[in-house]
């Protein structure tokens, strides 16, 4: 229901209020809470999944987890298990990632012509080091996820760690490699969008410039994933070779477009 979802949103920072107060208020000796800030390494133990406690008599139950803060990682209360599972993922990710002593995005960039980062250059990022991130950070989760997914306490976040980093370089200049196909792909299309003007096909142009866009958004790289990544590389395939069908078709391709529309639709 699209109305209890808003009522959820807008009541999410008084929740999160609640939370931090409830935290706070269970501050050990030392004045610590289980919610941190600054941390660029694993010092808080062990992080458990639950954190239970009474705040006004009442029962208070959260879901800890580590959060992305870009240069440092934190730990936060979320009020359900799917927003503790999400942020964990990106926040394990995160700490792992500032712990790398090799850059692997400026790694991959250093062993690039200046030819094939000029090619590079014409992404959706805006630059050549934010694609080559969104790469490393793709590559990253792929290998979290090989080795059995975030750790909860500092043993395990070594362990993962030191199986991320051992092949994280690698991983990424691979991911590159890959990633160039796809934004070859990419720019085909967009250069076939520009030669197709035909005032018949505008609605049909439009409904390939947006499929793109959903397909190739700024950290597409992570958004879709290695794994998914060939699957990405079909559709721009299939998309480029609509739009070189289009003029000589294009009612075929109309009622094709409307299918489509109908079937999202009702999905």
């Amino acid at each position: 229901d699209k109305d209890l979802e808003a009522l959820k949103l807008r009541l999410r920072p008084k929740a999160r209020q609640a939370l931090s107060k409830a935290a706070a208020a269970t501050a050990g000796p030392s004045g610590e809470s289980i919610e941190r800030s600054g941390l660029t390494d694993w010092t808080i133990g062990t992080l458990n999944k639950v954190f239970e406690t009474r705040r006004a008599g009442q029962p208070v139950k959260a879901y800890p987890a580590l959060v992305d803060q870009g240069d440092t990682v934190a730990v936060r209360l979320f009020d359900t298990e799917a927003e503790q599972q999400q942020a964990m993922w990106r926040g394990t990710r995160r700490l792992i990632m500032l712990n790398i002593p090799v850059n692997p995005a400026k790694f991959a960039s250093d062993r690039l012509s200046n030819q094939q980062k000029l090619a590079l250059s014409r992404n959706p990022h805006g630059s050549v080091q934010a694609l080559f991130e969104d790469c490393a950070t793709a590559a990253a989760d792929r290998l979290i996820a090989a080795h059995g997914g975030p750790a909860w306490d500092e043993k395990a976040f070594r362990t993962l760690y030191d199986k991320v980093r051992a092949d994280l370089v690698d991983l990424t200049v691979r991911t590159i490699d890959q990633v160039q196909q796809i934004l070859a792909a990419w720019q085909a299309c967009e250069r076939r969008l520009k030669s197709t003007n035909s005032l018949a096909l505008v609605a049909n142009v439009t409904d390939v410039r947006e499929q793109l866009a959903r397909l190739v958004p700024p950290g597409f790289v992570t958004a879709t994933g290695l794994r998914r990544l060939p699957d990405l590389m079909r559709y721009l395939v299939a998309a480029d070779r609509r739009l070189q069908q289009m003029p000589t078709a294009v009612q075929r391709d109309t009622t094709r477009m409307e299918k489509v529309h109908e079937m999202q639709d009702e999905y």
